[in-house]
């Protein structure tokens, strides 16, 4: 009988994973994991299970606009696949929102919300983006204190219940730009009975089928720059379901992954808008929204990471050549094992940035705790997401060709990585944002402070070499910084090594303290393999480059 290679295939995702397991041991109270740990098993039941068969079996499904009903009518119907709809579903009910904003678990939520995310968001087919806006709106209709809004939306936005559920959009990127904001061309106009409506063009909006959305707009009058837009509120959909009046999908993005969100570009003729507070400081305003989402791609790239490896993983147990299982190759082991080290490094970063989450939206955090997460939700953001690229092509490459047909649904593992980079801000804004964030003062001090007492941990010998390179790196790091601050060419084209390296400092450093912790505990030296391996890959990417040869280059 002819040769056929089996699939890899997926178990549970909570239980195949031991860095997750042992995280939520250390992190979070026992009566808190007593309490999630049968959700999240069950979760990852369904994840590796139902989930993903679907996820395959509904690869070729991607949005459909319809912009014209049979006779005429402007609808702009757009169709999601059916896996969207249970995702949409699933999230209401598990709360991959909700659990965030309920009291249940306290200080404690974010790690549960995240947790559930984590699990389960690899097979959702990048469902996390629309929570992601929606977790972000919540939030930003809370810091605003638009108590109509939040009494008119955070029920939806919250909500379990999927009859009431609402998703939210961000609408920012224009044709002048994502990043740079203030050159936004949309216009708010009163009307003389003061209703605000809204004229432009919104060139990417993600996720189009969300029930409301909020969005940056110029009150005419208003000043050029980012203090003369506002945030204001647009309820997308009626009761119905249809989109609102003037608001026309012009076409969905052709992208290169995440296409099965129904990403689309807008043109706002007169939609109806409220400002959610005043009418200037709109970038301000929606900054709150940026943090979490910001956080939402972080927890996102390191559940990539996982599933790559998990697939990665397993087909390395069924896949023979040369005479053995792939499993039993010494180089393949070697490139499995760097992966795992990198994905460990990103999964504590990206946790660290949940933790200050919680603790500041539960009123705990300290100074300190301000300060460092000012600069770690920039540089985790930045460090994930360009880890999560170079892990899912690693582990595609792992699995030879058949990591390049698209039907295996291997490639999507990449494709849909490569957003995390850019959505939410670039590398290199994320580079000039930890810069900005480090310029207000302390916190600089406050990552160092973090490194050190991580640091500290550290007893077990074979942790000491890890220790000295994180140690070196944020020396290297800090003289750096010190130096550069005279010259403001030097500091902006230095700032991607920069904000890199501190991001894989953060990284090696927690994961020397975790791997203390984990031979305290009786977890094994796993951890401190990863630890070691982690050192051995490079933390600092500080090297003194010459900008004149990059002007040669550029």
């Amino acid at each position: 009988m002819a040769f056929i290679q089996e699939p890899p295939r997926l178990g549970n995702q909570l239980d195949d994973d031991p860095m997750l397991g042992d995280y939520l041991e250390r992190a979070v109270p026992a009566a808190v994991r007593d309490a999630i740990v049968p959700e999240l098993r069950a979760l990852g039941a369904d994840a590796g299970g139902r989930l993903y068969a679907m996820q395959l079996a509904d690869r070729d499904n991607e949005p459909v606009h319809t912009p014209w009903d049979p006779w005429g009518n402007r609808i702009d119907h757009i169709e999601v696949s059916p896996l969207w709809k249970e995702a949409a579903k699933l999230a209401a009910e598990r709360g991959l929102v909700a659990a965030a904003y309920e009291p249940t678990h306290g200080v404690h939520a974010r790690i549960h919300q995240f947790a559930l995310v984590h699990v389960v968001g690899p097979s959702l087919d990048v469902y996390s983006c629309p929570l992601a806006m929606t977790d972000g709106a919540a939030r930003s209709l809370i810091a605003a204190g638009n108590q109509a809004l939040m009494d008119r939306c955070l029920p939806h936005l919250t909500s379990r219940d999927p009859a009431t559920a609402w998703t939210s959009g961000q609408w920012m990127t224009e044709r002048t730009g994502g990043s740079d904001v203030a050159t936004s061309e949309t216009v708010a106009r009163k009307d003389a009975d003061g209703t605000w409506r809204l004229y432009g063009t919104k060139w990417f909006t993600s996720a189009t089928t969300a029930e409301m959305t909020l969005t940056l707009a110029r009150p005419e009058g208003n000043p050029a720059g980012s203090k003369g837009l506002a945030l204001f509120f647009v309820q997308v959909r009626d009761d119905a379901g249809r989109i609102r009046p003037g608001i026309t999908v012009n076409r969905l993005k052709d992208k290169l992954g995440t296409r099965k969100v129904p990403t689309a570009e807008l043109t706002l003729d007169g939609c109806v808008a409220e400002p959610v507070i005043g009418e200037t400081d709109g970038v301000r305003n929606i900054t709150p929204m940026l943090s979490i989402t910001r956080t939402w791609n972080a927890v996102s790239a390191v559940s990539g990471m996982r599933r790559a490896l998990a697939l990665a993983r397993d087909y390395a147990g069924r896949r023979s050549a040369f005479g053995a299982l792939l499993t039993h190759k010494p180089l393949h082991v070697d490139t499995l094992a760097t992966l795992e080290a990198e994905y460990a490094g990103a999964f504590l970063l990206a946790f660290r940035a949940v933790e200050l989450l919680g603790r500041r939206e539960h009123g705990v955090a300290t100074d300190a705790d301000e300060r460092l997460a000012r600069a770690l939700t920039p540089i985790a953001k930045l460090t994930t997401g360009k880890q999560a690229v170079a892990i899912a092509s690693e582990a595609i490459e792992c699995c030879g060709g058949a990591g390049y047909v698209e039907d295996t649904g291997l490639p999507r593992l990449l494709a849909d990585a490569q957003v995390l980079p850019i959505w939410e801000g670039t590398t290199n804004v994320l580079s000039l944002d930890t810069l900005r964030a480090l310029a207000k003062g302390g916190a600089l001090e406050a990552v160092a402070d973090e490194v050190r007492a991580r640091l500290a941990d550290a007893r077990d010998p074979g942790l000491a070499g890890p220790a000295r390179t994180a140690s070196d790196a944020l020396t290297a790091a800090g003289a750096w910084a010190q130096t550069a601050m005279t010259d403001p060419v030097r500091m902006e084209a230095g700032a991607r090594r920069f904000a890199m390296t501190l991001g894989r400092t953060l990284e090696l450093a927690y994961l020397v303290s975790h791997a203390q912790w984990c031979l305290d505990h009786g977890k094994g030296p796993r951890s401190a393999a990863a630890a070691r391996r982690f050192a051995a890959a490079g933390v600092d990417h500080i090297a003194e480059l010459s900008y004149e040869d990059a002007r040669l280059l550029s």
